[in-house]
């Protein structure tokens, strides 16, 4: 007997709003085990990202090679990937060794809440050729969408369809574009599969500085779904991309009033990921 397993691969926030910190987090409230590769280290706060160090990326391929040995992983969620040479060697790892690996959601962490830049362009060459056809779910926001392809960032719902669209020629089976970024009192997200299968997603926009770490926690809460599918839940593509949806909009909600911050009025804060500890 285990219990369903989901693996991170991305970096370290030591504020805990996003990164690994937000994806155990979001393992855990959703009841599944979480394991974590690292990816980069980061000196971030709320106010922004100061500076990252990156590791070797043989010792990205020693963390990921020595885990999967020993322990059985049913879903993965690939974040935030610093440079090309780590891009390689997570693409290298995965073609060796794809059933190790689950379901993979792939979010393609170019650009941090405060605006920082997370990705080298060189990597964004290896993310597009080999990850996006790895991937079984890709979770792009509106500008992370629009880099991918190339264009000018989507202003509407069906822009934003265009580019999902788009974006599953390049080998995905799904993707979700969040629609966070457009302006307006109700939140809309494209999921589109396989097939040009598209569903509109939608939600009420929450008014709040509390949203530092908001792609992370929908990636991370959407493995952990497919890993409890993986140990005999029953749910669709859409059922799990839903699920994830409504514990990331609660996750907000119950965040919107806090201040961890000395300098709140500035800053991003972090969603409540304890909302099932709490029982709220």
């Amino acid at each position: 007997m285990r219990p369903p397993i989901a693996l991170t691969i991305a970096g370290s926030d030591p504020s805990g709003g996003a990164g690994i910190q937000a994806d155990l987090k979001t393992f855990t409230a959703l009841g599944t085990y979480g394991c974590a590769v690292l990816t980069s280290l980061t000196a971030q706060n709320t106010q922004g990202v100061d500076a990252v160090f990156t590791p070797p990326a043989s010792f990205v391929r020693e963390q990921l090679t020595t885990l999967l040995n020993d322990v059985y992983v049913d879903a993965t969620k690939i974040g935030m990937i610093p440079n090309a040479e780590v891009a390689e060697v997570i693409a290298d790892v995965i073609e060796e060794r794809r059933s190790d690996f689950g379901k993979i959601v792939l979010d393609p962490v170019m650009v941090a809440t405060s605006g920082d830049m997370l990705m080298e362009e060189d990597a964004m060459e290896i993310l597009r050729d080999r990850l996006l056809p790895l991937a079984d779910v890709l979770t792009p926001n509106i500008p992370e969408a629009a880099l991918l392809l190339g264009e000018d960032p989507a202003t509407d719902e069906e822009e934003m369809k265009e580019q999902g669209l788009k974006l599953i020629n390049r080998g995905p089976k799904s993707v979700l574009v969040k629609g966070g970024h457009l302006r307006g009192s109700a939140l809309v997200d494209v999921f589109v599969q396989l097939g040009n299968v598209v569903d509109v997603l939608t939600g009420e926009m929450i008014n709040t500085r509390n949203t530092h770490g908001t792609g992370c926690t929908l990636s991370s809460a959407i493995a952990a779904q497919y890993a409890r599918v993986a140990g005999g839940a029953d749910a669709t593509d859409i059922g799990v991309v839903a699920s994830a949806r409504e514990f990331l909009q609660s996750a907000i909600l119950h965040a919107k009033e806090w201040e961890l911050s000395k300098m709140p009025e500035s800053g991003h804060g972090p969603t409540n990921h304890l909302i099932t500890v709490q029982g709220v």
